[in-house]
């Protein structure tokens, strides 16, 4: 067995030897607040497998995978096999020193016809995974809903385009609390409901794959122009229904708190111009202030009800009173930054849809094309915009306490086990944090996406966020450590002692 302190001594050495910067090596816990969470995080579908396991039904990534919808035709029936394998997993965890692991709860595996009665072998293997890593000392931060709606229900009624949803929801959110919540602190509600809306029902490129011309080109059904708004009203909605009965019968017992995750985009003006910082604000609040707005004041952004006009719902005044202050915390997905370019000429427009309601155009670089969307290749790496958007978050809507729940480097499917450009990545944004936290941001944790290689519902295969590796083409999904895992270990200061084969097993480190 290797000591902590050879450990730390082997890792550092190594650090040096690949010219990692002087911040990459000074970074350290301790210049965190105390009780700062560190983590990483997968979801359902994309970690699972076991798709037709156990009394599971299928969800619409299920149905939009086997339809052959992927980049790669590749489908999360094994994944990263995490249903078989969470002990393992677990145990990796533990020896790394995570404080958290977050994971979401696949919906048709707990409730497989969506409502009514649960799954008692869906409530088995959560009940044991949430069991492994509280007996690990880890904390589980439980998403309910990571984009995985049941099949059943988008049959039925149309999912998140039908208020009825929001009923079908919140029974779904009353399971998981009565039966998880005497072990869980922290409950995210939704995950990304803006960028999943728009993916959905926008470009069609997430399930059900809605969407209509010109804005996306490869659906048979769909309005892009008014659709996306509906949903995320919808998700909002249902939002505030849960959070209300987790207050009301839950959280006094339970003592845990309630909030939602947002995918969080940071802008930057093109030029100085007025009107480019006028479209920097605007694109802000289209995609932050969508979901965040309401939580905090009760209503949309008003330039998204200007621009967007009959097209975004309104909230009745219970509804709004509903919604303000119901979340206890935000999370925050964090990957992109985009230059802003004013478009105001797209107001004269007659067809729109919610990036044309922005009257801005996207740039990733000082040189390129302007385009209306971000788009998954569209990935501007500014680690200060961490800074920048957690202070933004810190003025803008009350000092909040925020998790980032997800940020991470993707690399290629054949990307070397000595990945010290995702340890550069990782180690940069951490920094940009702690200047935030350092200037008054309330942030409480960090958490890497992934924690093992998953499929990935943009690239399914073809790109990798883990800091294990899991070989796809191995029947046994066997994980090895990257060089990120160690170094994670290493920032941590609380590795209990891991086996040496394990740090010799990819040459990265010697005895």
């Amino acid at each position: 067995m290797l000591g902590v302190s050879s450990l730390f001594l082997l890792l550092l050495s190594t650090l040096s030897e690949v010219g990692f910067s002087q911040n990459t090596l000074k970074l350290s816990r301790d210049d965190f607040p105390p009780g700062f969470l560190f983590g990483a995080g997968t979801s359902a579908f994309q970690v699972e497998g076991a798709v037709a396991e156990d009394g599971r039904t299928p969800s619409v990534w299920d149905t939009f995978t086997h339809e052959g919808k992927m980049v790669d035709n590749s489908t999360a029936d094994v994944a990263a096999d995490q249903y078989h394998k969470y002990k393992e997993d677990v145990k990796l965890m533990s020896e790394m020193g995570l404080d958290v692991y977050r994971f979401s709860i696949s919906w048709s595996r707990l409730l497989p016809l969506g409502r009514g009665a649960v799954n008692p072998k869906g409530v088995q293997y959560y009940n044991n995974l949430i069991n492994e890593l509280v007996n690990h000392g880890i904390q589980p931060h439980i998403t309910i809903y990571h984009e995985d709606l049941p099949q059943i229900l988008q049959d039925e009624y149309g999912g998140w385009l039908s208020p009825k949803i929001v009923e079908d929801f919140t029974a779904y959110t009353d399971a998981c609390f009565r039966e998880f919540g005497d072990r869980v602190a922290h409950w995210t509600t939704l995950n990304e409901p803006n960028v999943a809306a728009l993916g959905a029902y926008d470009s069609g490129t997430f399930p059900p794959g809605r969407c209509s011309y010109p804005f996306g080109v490869k659906c048979t059904v769909g309005n892009s122009s008014v659709e996306p708004y509906i949903v995320v009203h919808h998700y909002l909605l249902a939002h505030a229904s849960a959070a209300a009965l987790y207050r009301e019968k839950y959280q006094a017992k339970q003592r845990g708190s309630i909030g939602i995750n947002v995918w969080a985009l940071w802008c930057i003006p093109f030029t100085n111009s007025t009107a480019d910082v006028k479209a920097t604000k605007r694109a802000l609040d289209f995609y932050n202030g969508w979901i965040i707005n309401p939580l905090v004041f009760g209503d949309y952004p008003e330039i998204m009800k200007k621009n967007a006009g009959s097209r975004i719902p309104s909230f009745t005044k219970s509804e709004s009173e509903r919604l303000k202050g119901s979340i206890d915390f935000l999370g925050v997905n964090h990957y992109i930054t985009n230059y802003v370019e004013d478009d105001s000429n797209g107001a004269k427009n007659n067809l729109r849809d919610f990036n044309a309601d922005m009257f801005a155009k996207f740039r990733t670089s000082k040189d390129d094309a302007p385009t209306s969307k971000v788009g998954p290749t569209d990935r501007l790496v500014v680690p200060s915009s961490m800074q920048s958007l957690l202070e933004y978050f810190k003025n803008e809507y009350d000092d909040l306490p925020i998790y980032i729940q997800e940020n991470g480097f993707g690399g290629t499917p054949n990307e070397s086990l000595n990945d010290t450009a995702r340890v550069e990545y990782i180690s940069a944004y951490l920094n940009a944090t702690l200047g935030a936290i350092r200037n008054g941001s309330n942030t409480k944790g960090y958490f890497v996406w992934s924690f093992v290689d998953v499929f990935e519902i943009l690239n399914g295969y073809m790109q990798r966020f883990g800091l294990f590796h899991v070989d796809f083409e191995d029947k046994a999904r066997t994980r090895q450590p990257k060089f990120s895992a160690y170094w994670y270990a290493d920032l941590l200061k609380k590795s209990k002692e891991m086996k040496i084969v394990m740090a010799t097993q990819q040459g990265m480190v010697t005895q």
